[in-house]
């Protein structure tokens, strides 16, 4: 994917929902994965253009495992000419080795979320950019109705009362295989996640059978996402 499609794509994203005002100051939160990059990169460019001007901080949040080397998201931020700050937790600690969690995803992203939003809380954000792409978007609303048995997903925007900060989701738009084409193109660093349960989680098998029934079912994902935009579900059609 070149450079210019995911600006389009987030572009879109971004004044379909009004994702962006004038004056907003944003924390994007960098895992160092590819699709937090991708929000990075693109919004670092759109910033030079947007008719809504706009600032960015990037925060990354460690979940304090001795792996988790952060200097190429540094190194990168400094490169573009975006604010870096790298939070410290003892989160990995917490869940894996005090708790024992046997399914630690939903209780790891909360605390990520909270420690994100707190940071970006104390540096003056008014929102926080979210790399959740349209395969994750996908993914969450077959988790929610197999283990939750409701109908829900990430909305493109949300707010949380208590912070007073708005969440975006500027790469909604951008396929996975998409944002994975554009790090490989560009040569972006990519950190790999230090998370020991990393590809042997409920979502990865969410993954695999939504990519086993693609192969049955012309359009799936296609199909899902637009039936996800139509619906009344929080967010979407507000």
């Amino acid at each position: 994917m070149k450079h210019q499609k995911l600006l389009s794509y987030v572009r879109r994203a971004v004044e379909d929902y009004q994702m962006i005002a004038p004056g907003d100051r944003i924390a994007i939160g960098v895992s160092g994965g590819k699709d937090s990059l991708c929000t990075l990169l693109a919004l670092a460019d759109l910033r030079r253009f947007y008719p809504n001007p706009f600032e960015i901080e990037a925060i990354t949040v460690s979940l304090g495992f001795p792996s988790g080397d952060y200097s190429p998201v540094a190194a990168l931020c400094e490169k573009i000419n975006v604010p870096f700050t790298l939070v410290e937790t003892d989160i990995g600690q917490i869940i894996f080795e005090e708790r024992k969690e046997k399914n630690p995803c939903s209780l790891c992203a909360k605390m990520r979320k909270g420690a994100l939003n707190d940071a970006a809380e104390k540096l003056g954000c008014n929102k926080v950019a979210l790399g959740h792409n349209k395969d994750d978007i996908i993914e969450t609303f077959f988790l929610s109705l197999f283990y939750e048995g409701r109908i829900n997903t990430f909305a493109p925007v949300s707010f949380l009362d208590r912070k007073q900060i708005y969440s975006i989701r500027p790469l909604m738009y951008v396929p996975e295989y998409e944002a994975r084409s554009y790090v490989k193109k560009y040569e972006i660093p990519v950190v790999k996640s230090p998370c020991p349960v990393d590809g042997e989680t409920k979502r990865q098998e969410i993954k695999e059978l939504i990519a086993s029934l693609s192969k049955q079912y012309d359009n799936l994902e296609g199909k899902v996402f637009s039936a996800i935009r139509r619906s009344a579900i929080k967010g979407w059609n507000d």
